[in-house]
């Protein structure tokens, strides 16, 4: 028998993380976040960006540019 929080636990972590092909909005313009981001880490990994991007491309090519820089491998993990 699961408690209810370790239910709520198992239902948060099976979505959190998904493909960007598979977002519902990833083929819309990316956020301003996630080209503020994009250009930090791009500057930071000495690349240039296409500015436009889908929100899923850009959630890829963030995911990339953190592994090139070492920024975010606490999420990867």
């Amino acid at each position: 028998m699961f408690s209810m929080s370790q239910d709520n636990n198992q239902n948060a972590t099976s979505n959190t993380i998904k493909d960007p092909d598979d977002w519902k909005t990833g083929g819309e313009p990316m956020t301003g976040a996630q080209n503020s981001y994009l250009h930090t880490l791009a500057d930071e990994a000495g690349e240039e960006v296409n500015d436009n991007l889908t929100k899923a491309e850009a959630a890829k090519k963030i995911e990339e540019l953190q592994e090139k820089t070492g920024r975010g491998s606490e999420q990867s993990k």
